[in-house]
């Protein structure tokens, strides 16, 4: 078919085109999802693959923005995949990286905190999990603020670029 403006029947226009375009995944690549909640903006949650046999994951997001003027807190999580969810914060001690277990994540007014991989910082811990995490799986993850309430979000798990994931 060929794109031109000519509308007819059976015949790709440019705006269907465009169209058909926006509405197609892009296949074998990343894409940005994520939640609102109040003045919170949750982009891209998403977990690493587990290898069999091990009963914990983790679960990260590319950033939790607040964009508004009061702060907020993340107090929990939960997820029917595990049986329990903790906000754990990790930093570095000498060449060794150490977590711990924390009763919130502050998400101070107008700026954006990172929850990724591999780095020192925050991330969501999941326990006793019902099975191994795969790649390219969904699952739901309801997280609890301080004052934007609950927000349900769809976790993602995809093998980090690089292929190297640690928790």
């Amino acid at each position: 078919m060929k794109a031109d403006d000519t509308p007819g029947r059976g015949r790709l226009t440019r705006r269907r085109f465009v169209l058909l375009l926006a509405a197609t995944p892009c296949a074998g690549g990343a894409q940005a999802h994520g939640a609102r909640a109040g003045d919170l903006a949750i982009d891209h949650p998403y977990a690493t693959p587990t290898p069999a046999g091990l009963a914990t994951g983790a679960v990260y997001f590319r950033t939790i923005e607040n964009r508004g003027r009061t702060a907020d807190r993340l107090l929990g999580a939960s997820t029917p995949r595990a049986e329990r969810v903790e906000i754990h914060r990790s930093t570095m001690d000498g060449d060794v990286m150490r977590m711990r277990a924390v009763p919130a994540l502050e998400l101070p007014a107008g700026a954006g905190v990172r929850l990724r991989h591999g780095e020192a910082g925050a991330h969501l811990m999941l326990f006793g999990l019902s099975a191994p995490l795969r790649d390219g799986e969904r699952f739901p993850l309801t997280l609890r603020f301080e004052h934007a309430g609950s927000v349900e979000v769809n976790v993602w798990v995809q093998t980090p670029r690089g292929g190297a994931h640690r928790h």
